[in-house]
């Protein structure tokens, strides 16, 4: 165990030297965990010949403390092919598929196993080591599918590693339906050490973190349809003629133009409607670049409509496509102490990495 925890720990100080900044303490306890965690799982002379395998890992904090680069660099390190990196929202939606699709098969008698165990068998395979980042809970209608995905994994010989926004103990933070919630996290609790990464520094923040290198920070955002600043960014608005429908997940999504690699869509259609995350990921998957207009601030849309809106810029900045919002400051309005701001935390940090974000671009 030792060797492979050595290596680890070694990895993570290699890795924070070439990004340019020195690890702090909070992140110091997670590179600790995830060090040894690495030793269990190489122990014996491979991965899970141990009689049981080791407690799993949930990290958690505000955004911008650096969790997905733990757990990145973390799954980097380990010198094994049966691992997997997915972000929530990715495997979420293929888990969805995976249901339905398990769930058309014929009978299988008394043995059978359910329809969540046989997508996790289809998408997971022999996945030894898996790694969720972003994990939350916020729709009451997915709680008991998110609920038996976790027992489905943790029943299973699979080391899991997630990140999260929330500790336990807030997610699925509606009080309508945190009950529903509350075996799930009472499960995560027993099974998994969970890390508070809390901390003053926000890394998104750092210049030497290269968020300029990505093609979502090289978007931007517009307070008004500007012919010029549309110019300037090689945009142009689209003609009423333009308007089409694309692809998305099992719809068709209304667009108010495609050009090439770039899809311009209204917020109306787009968050107001019935779109799901598997919609914005449909969209990331086929376009590099994607213009958002008519947005308003959030504090006046329906709570649908800001989730939509939430998911968009995660799909969009965790795909690293390009985004260019148009219209009001979606933020404006919201007390930093409201809870709605608490929820779009992770958002507004997103949105801080776009140019002009919080002015007008001149």
């Amino acid at each position: 165990m030792r060797r492979p925890y050595e290596s680890m720990r070694g990895h993570f100080q290699q890795a924070a030297a070439q990004r340019g900044f020195t690890i702090s303490a909070s992140q110091q306890t997670a590179v600790e965990r995830l060090s040894v965690l690495a030793g269990e799982l190489a122990g014996g002379g491979g991965f899970f010949r141990r009689p049981a395998p080791p407690r799993n890992v949930y990290v958690w904090g505000p955004v911008g403390r650096g969790k997905s680069w733990l757990v990145d660099t973390f799954f980097e390190g380990l010198d094994t092919p049966h691992k997997r990196r997915l972000h929530f929202h990715d495997f979420f939606r293929q888990l969805h598929d995976g249901v339905s699709h398990a769930g058309q098969e014929p009978d299988r008698g008394p043995h059978r196993h359910s329809a969540v165990e046989r997508a996790v068998d289809e998408l997971l395979g022999n996945c030894r080591v898996l790694v969720f980042d972003e994990f939350h809970a916020h729709d009451a209608g997915d709680a008991m599918l998110v609920a038996r995905l976790f027992h489905t994994l943790l029943e299973r010989r699979i080391a899991l590693v997630t990140t999260s926004n929330y500790p336990p103990s807030g997610l699925m933070p509606d009080p309508l339906y945190h009950h529903l919630f509350e075996p799930t996290i009472a499960l995560i609790e027993a099974r998994m050490d969970v890390l508070d990464v809390r901390g003053a520094k926000d890394f998104r923040q750092l210049r030497h973190m290269d968020a300029s290198a990505s093609r979502f920070a090289q978007g931007a955002a517009l307070r008004a349809v500007d012919a010029t600043a549309l110019q300037r960014l090689g945009l142009a608005e689209p003609r009423p003629e333009e308007a089409t429908a694309v692809p998305g997940h099992q719809r068709e999504l209304p667009v108010r133009a495609v050009r090439g690699d770039l899809v311009w869509l209204g917020f109306g259609a787009l968050c107001e409607g019935t779109t799901s995350v598997a919609d914005c990921l449909a969209l990331a998957e086929r376009f590099g670049t994607v213009v958002l207009d008519g947005v308003p601030p959030l504090a006046s849309c329906t709570a649908d409509g800001r989730q939509r809106f939430a998911n968009l810029v995660d799909v969009c900045c965790d795909r690293d496509v390009r985004l260019f919002l148009i219209g009001d400051d979606p933020l404006a309005g919201l007390p930093q102490s409201s809870a709605l701001m608490r929820d779009l935390d992770r958002t507004a940090s997103r949105l801080a990495m776009l140019q002009g974000a919080g002015a007008a671009v001149r």
